[in-house]
């Protein structure tokens, strides 16, 4: 017979909780509250005076056509990343899971991009894509193609868009790695036996099979587009050409941190952290109901 392990003490889970809660706290509840209240508070620009306002600083919020502006650049932002990123990187998962000789090398190749910082993954792009400076912009000039996303508000859309999917594929290729290489194999003969071809097989039993680990990525994409895509716009367009790479992340930074308003810098903050928990609830609500566990 197996023997299990029973632990007497009430209290041992609680202390073995203990450490994450008090990470939680600190970097998170802490952090999140003290937006809360700073976004009801009129403060200069050093933080040394502050006066209570109430919702003043929502009122003027929502009073600015750049902030809905910059709501719209999100969405479009943050549709093109997340549809890019997992399509892009489950089209390498099923390609890396095929039995080929140089596999492993291709897998290694795949992971190392994940290992980038944004700011560097950003600034990398930003060389690559420079207007007359960078080594990828030449050949579209001299395919005629007026490349210049320092001018241009859609090219530097697309420059951004680019870099944070590249950052991003690589932490989707390895889940999706790992579903495809959880599937039974027999599963998959199974279906070859009675007739399907490697398409139908894909969409109706190995795509379902990956809905778990599919709706995990993209509740992590979303997250990951609406913040830690910060340092990659940061480094690449600084928000611009006027304001047509201007999310509502970078919008926090720049009002609050750039223009000192820290009140107004807050009220944005909170409303952000409102919509990534709204999306991530409705997400829970609707999208897992189709996951197949």
């Amino acid at each position: 017979m197996e023997k299990s392990a029973v632990f007497n003490g009430k209290l041992l889970p609680y202390l073995l909780l203990v450490p994450q809660l008090i990470i939680t706290f600190v970097f998170f509840y802490w952090p999140a509250s003290q937006a809360v209240w700073q976004s009801f508070l009129r403060e200069d620009a050093f933080g040394l005076r502050s006066e209570f306002i109430g919702l003043e600083n929502y009122q003027a919020l929502f009073a600015q056509p750049e902030y809905y502006a910059a709501m719209l650049t999100t969405l479009v932002f943050s549709t093109l990343v997340a549809v890019l990123s997992l399509s892009i990187a489950l089209l390498f998962a099923t390609q890396a899971d095929k039995n080929l000789k140089a596999a492993p090398v291709y897998k290694t190749f795949m992971i190392w991009p994940y290992a980038v910082a944004p700011a560097v993954a950003g600034v990398l792009w930003f060389f690559m894509f420079h207007p007359s400076l960078g080594t990828l912009a030449r050949p579209l000039r001299w395919m005629g193609f007026d490349w210049n996303p320092v001018l241009n508000g859609d090219h530097a859309m697309m420059l951004v868009v680019m870099a944070a999917v590249w950052k991003q594929i690589s932490y989707n290729f390895l889940f999706f790695l790992a579903g495809l290489q959880s599937i039974p194999k027999s599963v998959i003969e199974a279906g070859a036996i009675d007739g399907a071809g490697p398409m139908r097989r894909f969409w109706t039993i190995v795509f379902p099979l990956l809905s778990p680990t599919t709706f995990f990525l993209l509740v992590v994409n979303v997250v990951y587009v609406f913040f830690d895509t910060f340092g990659i716009i940061d480094a690449v367009t600084g928000g611009g050409p006027a304001g047509a790479t201007t999310t509502m992340v970078y919008k926090v930074y720049a009002d609050g941190r750039l223009g000192g308003d820290l009140g107004g810098s807050a009220a944005q903050s909170v409303v952000l952290m409102v919509i990534v928990i709204a999306l991530t609830a409705i997400q829970f609500r609707y999208v897992e109901r189709k996951v197949q566990y």
